[in-house]
């Protein structure tokens, strides 16, 4: 009895202490802290949202205008306004080198920037169309005259004359061609064409060639002393 007795008091859970109670008033503190931030960062970006649709319907309403630049923010924000600029058909983008100075552009789609302009903005320049158009003449220049100086070396390094029609007295015209249509191979140097190695004789003919030789051999060493004496 007293063993069922100690193992149902084991069983039931304890009074919470003091510091048990602290610590989840606590937590339920902080919960409700993070809770209420997260809706007020929720209604300041509503909020942001419906103030940047309104400043974006004022600019594409707005005729004179064709580009809108916006002073830096953040990133959520940034992404919140080229969302909004999405949504209405503009054209958006960011600039800046720090992520505290980078800052947001619009333009309507019939007043896109070129290359040249969107380069300026990324290196922190002004764009001017005056000043962009000189600029664009100059390099045309300065690729016309590169073109032309080029074409100055090419003609400097061809020569005047050919060496075949300065020398054409002295070897003519068709002279290295007949050389080497004229060309033979010499025998005395082994360069004999097989035709002229070939054996055409045969065997008998070949046999008699030898006695003939060997007689006169004979003959010639036989009158060699009478002639001597």
């Amino acid at each position: 009895m007293a063993d069922l007795l100690g193992s149902i008091l084991n069983s039931m859970e304890k009074p919470p202490t003091v510091g048990s109670q602290e610590s989840r008033r606590k937590a339920r503190e902080q919960a409700a802290r993070l809770k209420k931030m997260e809706e007020l960062e929720k209604r300041k970006k509503a909020e942001f949202r419906k103030k940047m649709e309104k400043e974006v319907s004022e600019f594409i309403q707005d005729s004179a205008q064709q580009k809108r630049k916006y002073n830096p923010m953040g990133k959520i924000e940034r992404s919140i306004l080229h969302d909004v600029s999405e949504v209405a058909g503009l054209t958006s983008f960011s600039f800046g080198e720090e992520e505290e100075s980078r800052y947001v552009m619009l333009f309507k789609k019939e007043f896109a920037p070129s290359d040249e302009e969107l380069e300026a903005y990324r290196n922190g320049e002004e764009w001017d169309p005056k000043l962009a158009e000189q600029r664009r003449r100059l390099k045309e220049q300065a690729a016309l005259e590169e073109t032309a100086s080029s074409k100055t070396k090419k003609t400097e390094m061809c020569p005047n004359t050919n060496y075949r029609d300065k020398y054409v007295h002295l070897i003519g015209t068709t002279a290295a061609k007949d050389a080497a249509h004229t060309l033979e191979a010499n025998r005395a140097y082994g360069c004999v064409p097989a035709a002229n190695k070939r054996d055409t004789r045969s065997v008998e003919e070949a046999i008699d060639q030898i006695r003939a030789k060997k007689r006169q051999k004979q003959e010639a060493d036989s009158g060699a002393p009478s002639s001597s004496s």
